[in-house]
């Protein structure tokens, strides 16, 4: 589960297991020496407090040229998750997108007391994303989203590209130093897969998870459900408020570009739709898709079709003419389809005027390397034959205007 809030600013611990309402773990002005840095903290106010254990604001003691006077100081009875943080402390150390981790150590030289593990941690000064959405119920420009979302999302190529899952992309584990830029913390349940089938579930936080994960109908957890995360996290910068999680309908509504709309959709649309990975997020972020041009087709016969928008007839008439002139009709876009037939564009288009679910899928399949034809009403019909009634209404030729009375008409 997500660490308890504390106070606004803040570093973190998310995992599940003990004692969230234990007492404090450190006392106030205790003072701890790393027995590797052999640097000293006093100990201030508890910022927050979950499964992994407890987060405190820390004074560093001393001289130092590599750690901050004011720091977050994480302790924790548990080694599991303090190894784990400890790791990716290195393994991240040189990104500026990722919390910094300063120092690791056991605290040993506590007599009579219980063996903590402790990490000094950067300390963020806006605290977590949700904290900063909440104080100032701003929304962010759409240049400000795409910047610092790329910034996350470089720090999560990172684990990706080793093999490994976040799984707590949460407004709670994102930071806001000043600027304000955006970082990446707590790792305390990065695992690795050793394939691309994902991670089985032990360990989640509900509020951002994806639902099939949640009602367990995906028993593993895979990259495109970090993808989902983040997805989330661009639309809650987008609307200025993590509350609560986005829903699809929202999308359509929200002040951003089509483009924006669209990746956001895709990021939190079913897991077979999502992009695959944090690189191919990246991708879509920094161009927009391939423009939805029509084709050109000389048959219908053989092809796989399906229908998008609106027609000027009923879509089982136009299904019924598809078939007559050899076709096969599907009810939407797939691997198996080779031309789709657009109409009209509809209003309440899922994130856009070129961004229908179908139109979105069209373009999904495009970039998988799927050929796939698209014609508009007009060249449906000169394929498939007249419509009853004649040509659609909005390519018929239109009637010259009656002669004005007392004029001759020229």
């Amino acid at each position: 589960m997500t660490l308890r809030r504390a106070s606004n600013a803040t570093t973190r611990a998310a995992t599940v297991a003990a004692g969230p309402h234990a007492g404090r773990l450190l006392g106030q002005d205790e003072t701890i020496t790393s027995a590797e840095t052999r640097l000293a903290y006093r100990i201030g106010r508890l910022v927050g407090h979950g499964g992994f254990g407890q987060v405190y604001l820390a004074t560093r003691l001393g001289r130092s040229t590599t750690v901050p006077a004011t720091v977050c100081i994480k302790v924790s009875p548990h080694i599991n998750g303090w190894l784990r943080e400890a790791y990716f402390g290195q393994l991240l150390g040189d990104h500026p997108r990722a919390i910094r981790v300063y120092d690791v150590f056991p605290l040993t030289n506590r007599p009579g007391k219980r063996l903590l593990y402790g990490l000094v941690l950067e300390y963020a000064q806006q605290g977590d994303l949700s904290a900063f959405l909440s104080r100032t119920s701003r929304k962010w420009s759409e240049t400000a989203v795409r910047r610092e979302i790329a910034g996350i999302l470089e720090v999560l190529g990172k684990l990706h590209r080793g093999q490994l899952l976040h799984r707590d992309l949460t407004p709670l584990n994102v930071f806001v130093c000043d600027g304000p830029r955006l970082k990446l913390g707590d790792f305390g349940i990065v695992r690795s897969q050793t394939d691309n089938r994902g991670i089985t579930v032990h360990t989640l936080n509900p509020h951002m998870a994806p639902s099939d994960i949640v009602a367990g109908a995906a028993p593993k957890w895979q990259a495109r459900d970090d993808v989902y995360q983040v997805g989330q996290l661009i639309g809650m910068l987008v609307k200025g408020s993590a509350h609560a999680r986005i829903r699809k309908p929202e999308v359509r509504v929200f002040n951003c570009s089509d483009h924006l709309k669209e990746v956001i959709y895709r990021c939190i649309a079913e897991r077979s739709k999502r992009y695959e990975s944090a690189n191919e997020l990246i991708e879509a972020l920094s161009k927009p898709p391939a423009a939805l041009k029509v084709g050109a087709l000389r048959t219908l016969r053989g092809a796989h079709l399906a229908f998008t928008g609106i027609l000027s007839v009923k879509r089982d008439v136009a299904a019924k003419a598809a078939r007559k002139a050899g076709a096969t009709v599907h009810s939407g876009p797939s691997v198996r389809t080779s031309v789709v037939v657009r109409g009209k564009p509809n209003k309440l288009q899922a994130a856009g005027r070129d961004a229908g679910r179908k139109l979105m899928e069209i373009k999904r399949l495009r970039e998988k390397g799927h050929r796939i034809v698209l014609l508009n009403e007009a060249q449906f019909w000169r394929l498939a034959g007249q419509p009853p009634g004649g040509a659609p209404a909005r390519t018929r030729t239109s009637r010259p205007a009656a002669p004005r009375a007392g004029r001759r008409p020229r």
